[in-house]
């Protein structure tokens, strides 16, 4: 096991982490700030207000972007065992 390895192989890790944490997190970032909007606007300051919509719309994420979320991680686990694989030999 080489050290470029193991370095490519912790980058490739990262930003398939990153890759499939986006979409959620934008989702969330994007209903956070409308609802902040909202409330600075309406002048209402309730918590539940601000929770509620951001679960909701997490949710409709993982429902909507799973299949693709799903692709990126298989992809991932599938390019693993050939790097395993190949060093194996």
């Amino acid at each position: 096991m080489t050290e470029t390895f193991i370095i490519s192989l912790g980058r490739e890790a990262l930003y398939t982490i990153i890759l499939v944490a986006a979409p959620v997190l934008g989702v969330s970032l994007l209903v956070g700030l409308l609802i902040s909007f909202f409330q600075a606007t309406t002048q209402m300051q309730d918590q539940i207000l601000s929770f509620v919509p951001k679960i909701i719309a997490v949710f409709a994420a993982i429902a909507i972007f799973a299949p693709w979320m799903l692709k990126v991680l298989v992809f991932f686990t599938e390019n693993l065992y050939q790097g395993i694989q190949q060093l194996a030999r």
